[in-house]
């Protein structure tokens, strides 16, 4: 399977403090037929995945035609990345599912209005996402939910996790978050040290596995989640390419590897340096590398070596 993640364009109905694109908001938007001719080319890459991300594609009165036009030219999984705040709407979900979406990927960041909408400042926007989820579920639709971990929520992440069990989404992640827009802005505010993080992530993967529910983590190295290692996300990341106004990375796992993360000259000591990323670059580069300890152990050489150890419910798509 590829994957081709095309940003629709920059508008936003919120405006989160933890934003990674909010320094490309000036961008604006791509126009219907631009779009088009960037699923055209994904096509022609042979990707067989679409996610439509922003920005916000939902607020786009021509989100649903574009949704048709990629399965009428052969996209056979198409994912809505959003905040889901439109899908509380249970008409447009219909829609939208009658077009071909078939994935959706909502974020929440909170187990609270309270919560959630601090780190989004939009009063109200936890309540739709909330019922978006509900729609979606009652829908028979596959929900996978994301949710920034931020100095403001990371002690709440296993009430957050029960919240998604109760739910009944099909998957949950969390991803540490990017320093980068906002969040750069914002970066004494919003993010927090790793290691005051690890346990509270652990905490919610045990609920995860209580539950069988599919969980992942983002942009935490697996010197971190030793005993958690199945669910870090880099181990399950399909093959693929990022569409944008400004940009266009023809292979997400390159960039990862060579710009967007860093690893210390430590980490050829670990057992895990074969197959870890290591973290987001702007971390370190505020914080060091301290808290990313080598584990010491035989060499894994393999990200087949952890998944084939881990269970059914873990690993299966």
């Amino acid at each position: 399977m590829k994957r081709c993640d095309i940003k629709v364009g920059f508008s936003c109905n919120n405006n989160c403090i933890f934003c990674a694109q909010a320094h490309k908001r000036h961008l604006g938007d791509l126009t219907t037929e631009e779009i088009k001719v960037q699923l055209k080319k994904g096509i022609e890459d042979g990707a067989d995945e679409v996610v439509f991300t922003g920005g916000e594609p939902t607020i786009r009165p021509d989100i649903v035609k574009l949704v048709k036009y990629a399965k009428d030219i052969g996209f056979k999984w198409i994912q809505i990345q959003s905040n889901c705040r439109m899908c509380s709407y249970i008409d447009f979900v219909k829609k939208l599912i009658k077009a071909g979406a078939n994935e959706f990927s909502p974020s929440i960041h909170g187990h609270t209005p309270e919560l959630h909408d601090s780190l989004v400042r939009s009063k109200g926007a936890w309540k739709q996402t909330y019922q978006a989820i509900k729609n979606l579920k009652s829908l028979g639709q596959y929900v996978m939910t994301n949710t920034v971990v931020v100095k403001q929520n990371y002690k709440y992440l296993p009430q957050i996790a029960q919240m998604l069990v109760n739910l009944k989404v099909d998957q949950f992640q969390l991803a540490f978050v990017h320093a980068t827009g906002n969040a750069a802005k914002y970066f004494d505010i919003v993010v927090p040290r790793v290691k005051d993080v690890a346990p509270y992530v652990h905490k919610a993967l045990d609920i995860a596995r209580k539950y069988k529910v599919r969980a992942m983590v983002e942009a935490f190295p697996f010197c971190l989640m030793k005993g958690y290692e199945e669910f870090v996300s880099e181990l399950y990341i399909p093959i693929g390419e990022i569409r944008e106004s400004d940009m266009f990375i023809a292979k997400y796992e390159d960039w990862r590897l060579n710009e967007g993360k860093r690893k210390s000259p430590k980490c050829k000591e670990c057992k895990y340096d074969l197959i870890c990323e290591g973290p987001w670059r702007e971390y370190p580069e505020h914080f060091g590398f301290d808290e990313f300890i080598p584990v010491k152990g035989e060499k894994i050489k393999s990200r087949d070596e952890i998944l084939k150890r881990a269970p059914k419910w873990q690993t299966k798509e």
